[in-house]
C-alpha cells in the first residue's frame, strides 16, 4: 500500500510556501541562464538539417545529371575493335571529314587527317577553299560516283574553274591499306594567259603521332613519313603535278609550311596567316611571270597550345593540271605491286567507275525503268553525295541537365553516321538519320547496320538519345554557340527504326542481340519521358518556353520544328505524330523479340493499343477540321505585331520596337485546327487499315489543290490554313509551313502503294495518287538538280524551286528509292 501512494505521489510531505517560492526563483535563474545555449543548439541543428536536405537534394540532382548522362551499361553494339583496321580494314578509311571539300581520315578517336585546300590568283578570284560553306563558295560541288568504301568522283565548279577530285583504295597490311588520289583542274571559257591556281595538301596529327617532312631543293614537300598508334609507320607522297594524266611533268612553284596545330577546327585560319604577297611565278616563255599569294614563315598561331602537328604542301601553277597524291602503308609493303599512281592509277579508277554504274543499275534497276541517261547519272550522284556525306566523329555531348546550372558532359564516344548536309549540317542528326539509313541500307546492308549501331552505342543509361551529335572540334565549329547544348529531357522521332526494320530480315542474330538493349531502354525512355496526360497519349517535350517572342512556340524535338501546335505549350496536350512513331516503335521492338526468341507481348500489345481506331478517334480526330490532329491549349486569334517594350528605368530611353505576339482571344483545351503533315501521320505509317473510315478524308486532303496538293509534292501545310507561309518572327521565315519536304513525300508513296496494293474501297483512288505524286517529285527534284546542280533541304510548294540549305543530300536522296519504287 505504501508502496501504490509512493508512484502515485498521494501522500509526500507538503512544502512550505516560501520554500516552494524560493524554488520557482532558482529554477527559473537557472532557466534563463540555459536559454540562450538551447537556442544555439535548436538553430545549429536547424542549420544541420537544412544543410543536410541540401546537400541531399544536391546529391540527387548530382545522381540525375550523372545518370543521364553516362552511357549504358550493357556490352556495346559496335564490338571493342570492331571499326578498327583489322576487323574493318575496308571501312577504315574514308572521306570522313564532310564537312570538307575534299579530305580524308580513319575511323580511329585521334586520326591522321588529310586535306586539300586551294587558291585561285589574280583579281576577282575566290578566297581560300577549303570547309564546305552555305554561301561565298563554289557555285556547285558534289559526289558524282561513291560506293561509301573504296572509291569516289567529286565535281567543283568555282567560278571558271571545274575541278575533279578522286580517290581510290588498294588492300594490303593491316593498318587499312593504301589509297591514292587525284586532283584534275582545267579552266572553262576563260581567255588570256592561263590561270593561277595553287593547291595546298596537308597532313596533320590530332594529339598522338609523329610526322617528318622530306624536302626536294629546300622548298618542295615532296614526302611526309610517320607513324601513329592506328597506322603503324607511313608514307604520304605529293607526285609532280603534270599537264594532263600520264603526261610529262609541269613546271610549278613550290613551298611548304610544318607548324604546330592548333587544332583541326583552325588549320583555315592558320593557313591564312601564313600567306603573303611575296613569291613569283616565273614559267618558260612565254608564259607571263606573277605575283602570288604563297606560304612564308613558321610557327603556330599566337598563345595557342600545339595540339599536334601540320606539315602543308604547297604547289602553284597553270591550267589544266593534274596532281596525285599517295598513301602507302608500312604494313602493306611486302605485298605492294608498285605505286598506285599515273597508269596504275588511272586504271584503278576507270574500274572502280565502271564497278559503281553496274553495281547501281543492279541495285536499283533505273535504266529497265526507262529513265535515261541524264536522270540516272542525277541518281547516281544523289546516292554518291549521301555516302561521301558519312563521317566518323569522336568526343562527348554537353546535356543541360534538369536541375543543374552547368552543363555536363556525355562520356566520349565515336559515331559513324551520315550527315544531312556537308555545308550547313554536317554532324549526326538523330531523326535524319533512320532515313539516310532507309537509302544506305539498299545499297550496303553492312554499312548501314554499322550505322546503326554506332548510334544505339550513344545511348545512355536511361536510354536517351542525343537529338544533335556535336562530337569534336570539327564539329563544334560548325555550330552558333545557342545550339551546343543538348537537353536531357528532349526527344526526337525514333525513325532509326524504319531503317532497322528494313535490315531485319538478313540481319544477323548476334547483331540484333547486341542492339537489343539499347533499344529497349531508348524505347522505355521515350514511353517514360514522353508520355501525355492521358494513357496511351504522348507529349513532346521542350516546346520553346518563351512564346510571347513567336506566332506559334517551336516544337524542335518532333523534328517539324514551326509547325503549328497548340498555340500556348501546357501539360495537357497530345501530339498526334508521336503517338504514330510509339507505335511503329512497338512494332519493331515486337519484331526483333520474336527474332531473338525474347518476350514479346508487352510489345504487341503497345502495338495493338496504339493502332486501335476508337481510342485513335476519341484522342485525336477533330470533326470540325475533318482530319487527325494534335490536342491542346490553344487560341486561333494569334498575331504577331510591332511593340514598344517599357524602358528599364525611368528616365531611360525607350527600347527598340520588337515583333512579338498578341493573343485577341484567350486559349482554351481543344484540337489545334492545323491540317498538314501531323494529320497524315496515322496514313504515313501505315496505322490505318485500308477499310478504315477515315481514309477518305486523309485522302481528299492530299488530293486538294486548296490543301495539300502541289505540282511539286505535298505541300507540309494546308494552302488555305492561316499559318501557311507565315514567319513565326521577324527572322524566322516558314520552314514546315508549306514546303514540300522529302522524307515525309517518300513515307506518304510508300502508304500510298501499300494501300493501292492491299484490297479496300481506296485502293484505287491510292493507285491514281501515288502514281501522281511519284511523277511530280521525280520531274521536279530533278528539274531542280539539274538548274542548280543541287539537292535542297525543301522545295517551294508555288514554283517548286529548291530552298533552305544546299547540297542537302540527306533525306533528299530518297528520291532515288523513289525513281526506283524500292520503299
Amino acid at each position: 500500500m505504501a508502496a501504490e501512494r509512493r508512484r502515485r505521489g498521494g501522500e509526500a510531505a507538503r512544502e512550505r510556501p516560501r520554500e516552494r517560492g524560493a524554488r520557482r526563483e532558482r529554477e527559473q535563474q537557472r532557466e534563463q541562464q540555459r536559454g540562450p545555449g538551447r537556442a544555439r543548439t535548436a538553430l545549429l541543428a536547424a542549420a544541420a538539417l537544412a544543410l543536410g536536405l541540401a546537400a541531399a537534394a544536391e546529391w540527387q540532382r548530382w545522381a540525375a545529371a550523372s545518370r543521364l548522362v553516362a552511357p549504358h551499361p550493357a556490352p556495346p553494339a559496335v564490338p571493342p575493335g570492331a571499326a578498327g583496321p583489322r576487323a574493318s580494314p575496308r571501312l577504315f578509311w574514308g572521306t570522313y571529314r564532310p564537312h570538307l571539300y575534299f579530305g580524308m581520315k580513319t575511323r580511329s578517336p585521334r586520326s591522321l587527317v588529310t586535306g586539300l585546300m586551294w587558291l585561285q590568283h589574280g583579281d576577282g578570284a575566290g578566297g581560300l577553299r577549303h570547309t564546305c560553306e552555305q554561301g561565298g563558295g563554289p557555285g556547285r560541288y558534289g559526289w558524282v560516283m561513291h560506293d561509301g568504301e573504296s572509291f569516289g568522283a567529286q565535281e567543283i565548279r568555282d567560278g571558271g574553274l571545274a575541278l575533279r577530285t578522286e580517290f581510290v583504295k588498294r588492300a594490303g597490311g593491316e593498318h587499312g591499306g593504301d589509297w591514292s588520289w587525284r586532283i584534275s583542274a582545267r579552266t572553262e571559257g576563260t581567255g588570256g594567259p592561263a590561270p593561277l591556281l595553287s593547291f595546298f595538301f596537308y597532313v596533320a596529327t590530332d594529339e598522338q603521332g609523329t610526322l617528318r617532312p622530306r624536302l626536294e631543293n629546300g622548298t618542295r614537300l615532296a614526302a611526309v613519313t610517320g607513324t601513329t598508334e592506328e597506322l603503324g609507320d607511313f608514307t604520304v607522297t605529293f607526285l609532280p603535278p603534270a599537264a594532263e594524266s600520264g603526261g610529262d611533268p609541269k613546271y610549278a612553284s613550290y613551298h611548304y609550311l610544318e607548324a604546330p596545330s592548333p587544332g583541326l577546327h583552325r588549320l583555315t585560319e592558320l593557313v591564312r596567316s601564313r600567306l603573303t604577297q611575296r613569291s613569283l611565278f616565273s614559267p618558260p616563255a612565254p608564259s607571263p611571270r606573277r605575283h602570288f599569294l604563297s606560304l612564308a614563315g613558321a610557327g603556330g598561331l599566337p598563345g595557342e597550345p600545339p595540339l599536334g602537328q601540320l606539315l602543308l604542301h604547297q604547289v602553284t601553277l597553270e591550267l589544266p593540271a593534274v596532281v596525285e597524291v599517295t598513301f602507302e602503308s608500312g604494313s602493306a609493303a611486302g605485298a605492294r605491286r608498285g605505286r598506285l599512281a599515273g597508269a596504275a592509277l588511272t586504271a584503278a579508277l576507270a574500274r572502280h567507275a565502271e564497278a559503281f554504274e553496274r553495281r547501281f543499275e543492279e541495285t536499283f534497276g533505273l535504266g529497265a525503268k526507262g529513265f535515261p541517261p541524264p536522270q540516272r547519272r542525277f541518281a547516281q550522284a544523289a546516292l554518291s553525295e549521301l555516302l561521301g556525306g558519312v563521317g566518323y566523329f569522336h568526343g562527348h555531348s554537353l546535356v543541360r541537365a534538369p536541375g543543374r546550372e552547368q552543363p555536363v558532359a556525355t562520356a566520349e564516344a565515336g559515331l559513324f553516321t551520315a550527315v544531312p548536309s556537308r555545308s550547313f549540317f554536317p554532324r549526326g542528326f538523330l531523326w535524319d538519320e533512320g532515313f539516310h539509313q532507309l537509302l544506305v541500307a539498299r545499297w550496303a546492308p553492312a554499312l548501314a547496320r554499322d550505322v546503326v549501331a554506332h548510334w544505339l552505342d550513344t545511348a545512355t543509361a536511361e536510354g536517351w538519345i542525343p537529338r544533335e551529335q556535336i562530337l569534336g572540334e570539327e564539329a563544334r565549329a560548325k555550330v552558333p554557340p545557342e545550339f551546343l547544348l543538348q537537353h536531357g529531357e528532349v526527344a526526337n522521332p525514333p525513325t532509326l527504326l524504319l531503317a532497322l526494320e528494313r535490315l531485319l530480315p538478313d540481319a544477323d542474330p548476334g547483331y540484333l542481340r547486341r542492339l537489343f538493349p539499347r533499344l529497349q531502354a531508348w524505347y522505355e525512355w521515350l514511353w517514360r519521358s514522353q508520355a501525355g496526360p492521358l494513357p496511351l497519349s504522348f507529349r513532346w517535350r521542350g516546346r520553346d518556353p518563351n512564346p510571347e517572342r513567336f506566332l506559334n512556340p517551336k516544337t524542335l524535338a518532333s523534328g517539324l520544328d514551326d509547325y503549328p501546335r497548340a498555340s500556348h505549350p501546357s501539360p495537357q496536350e497530345r501530339h498526334l505524330d508521336l503517338r504514330c512513331w510509339m507505335a511503329l516503335a512497338a512494332r519493331v521492338l515486337a519484331q526483333v523479340a520474336e527474332r531473338l526468341g525474347e518476350p514479346a507481348q508487352r510489345y504487341r500489345a503497345a502495338e495493338r493499343d496504339l493502332s486501335d481506331a476508337a481510342l485513335l478517334d476519341e484522342l485525336h480526330w477533330a470533326p470540325e477540321l475533318g482530319a487527325f490532329a494534335d490536342f491542346g491549349n490553344h487560341s486561333a486569334a494569334v498575331e504577331l505585331r510591332w511593340q514598344r517594350p517599357a524602358p528599364a528605368a525611368p528616365g531611360q530611353p525607350l527600347p527598340p520596337p520588337q515583333l512579338l505576339r498578341d493573343v485577341r482571344e484567350p486559349p482554351r483545351p481543344r484540337f489545334v485546327p492545323a491540317l498538314g503533315y501531323v494529320s497524315l501521320f496515322p496514313l504515313l505509317l501505315q496505322l490505318l487499315p485500308p477499310d478504315s473510315p477515315r481514309l477518305p478524308a486523309l485522302l481528299d486532303a492530299m488530293a486538294s489543290e486548296r490543301k495539300l496538293w502541289s505540282p511539286f509534292g505535298l505541300r507540309s501545310l494546308a494552302a488555305d490554313s492561316p499559318f501557311y507561309g507565315r514567319h513565326n518572327t521577324e527572322h524566322d521565315p516558314p520552314y514546315w509551313r508549306g514546303h514540300v519536304w522529302l522524307n515525309v513525300n517518300f513515307l506518304a508513296l510508300r502508304a500510298l502503294r501499300g494501300y493501292a496494293g492491299a484490297t479496300g474501297p481506296q485502293q484505287e483512288r491510292a493507285a491514281e495518287l501515288y502514281r501522281a505524286l511519284r511523277q511530280n517529285l521525280v520531274s521536279n527534284v530533278y528539274r531542280q538538280f539539274a538548274e542548280s546542280g543541287f539537292l535542297w533541304e525543301h522545295y517551294s510548294d508555288r514554283s517548286g524551286r529548291g530552298h533552305g540549305c544546299r547540297p542537302f543530300a540527306g533525306w533528299t536522296a530518297l528520291i532515288v528509292l523513289v525513281m526506283a519504287e524500292d520503299y
